[in-house]
C-alpha cells in the first residue's frame, strides 16, 4: 500500500476536500492575524485556546471568558471600546457561552463578531469541536496536503 493510500484511509473525504478545508482555515487565520493588528479582543474559553491560536501565528489580545462573572467580564471589555471577536468552542458548553456573552455585550451596546467562529465551525464540521484542537488539526491537514496554502507557513 502506498503512503498516499495510507494517508487517505485515515480521512473520510477526497483529498481536494481537505486541501480546500486547509485553504479556508488558513484564510481565517490570516483574518485573525489582521484583526489582532487592529487591536481586536479575542474571547476564548481557556489557556489552551490561547496557546493553539498563538501556535498558528495569531498574536493578539486574548481574554478568557471562564475566569470571572460574565457581566463583569463583558463590562470590562466593553469599556476598552475595541472590536470583540468570540472564539468559543462549538460544543454544547461553548455554544451556550457564546450566546450568553453575545447577550451581555448587546445589552452594553457592543456587537461582538461571531462570523469567524461560524466559518470555522462550517469548515471543520465534526472533525474537531474546540479551538484548542485547531493547531493540531491544521498540522494534520498540512501533512496530508503536503504544503500550506499560505507561503512560508508549514511550520509545526
Amino acid at each position: 500500500m502506498t503512503d498516499n493510500n495510507k494517508q487517505n484511509r485515515q480521512f473520510k473525504a477526497p483529498f481536494h476536500v481537505y486541501e480546500k478545508r486547509l485553504e479556508n482555515i488558513e484564510e481565517i487565520i490570516s483574518e485573525l492575524t489582521q484583526l489582532a493588528a487592529e487591536n481586536a479582543i479575542f474571547i476564548v474559553e481557556g489557556k489552551r485556546d490561547v496557546q493553539a491560536l498563538k501556535k498558528l501565528g495569531v498574536e493578539g489580545h486574548f481574554e478568557i471568558a471562564t475566569q470571572r462573572s460574565l457581566s463583569n467580564f463583558c463590562e470590562s471589555i466593553a469599556q476598552l471600546n475595541e472590536k470583540v471577536i468570540i472564539l468559543t468552542d462549538w460544543d454544547r458548553r461553548g455554544n451556550m457561552l457564546m450566546l450568553k456573552i453575545t447577550k451581555h455585550f448587546h445589552s452594553l451596546g457592543v456587537n461582538p463578531d461571531i462570523r469567524l467562529r461560524e466559518r470555522l465551525i462550517s469548515i471543520v464540521q465534526k472533525e474537531i469541536k474546540d479551538v484548542e484542537s485547531l493547531h493540531t488539526y491544521v498540522i494534520k491537514l498540512r501533512r496530508l496536503v503536503g504544503h500550506s496554502t499560505i507561503q512560508g507557513h508549514f511550520n509545526e
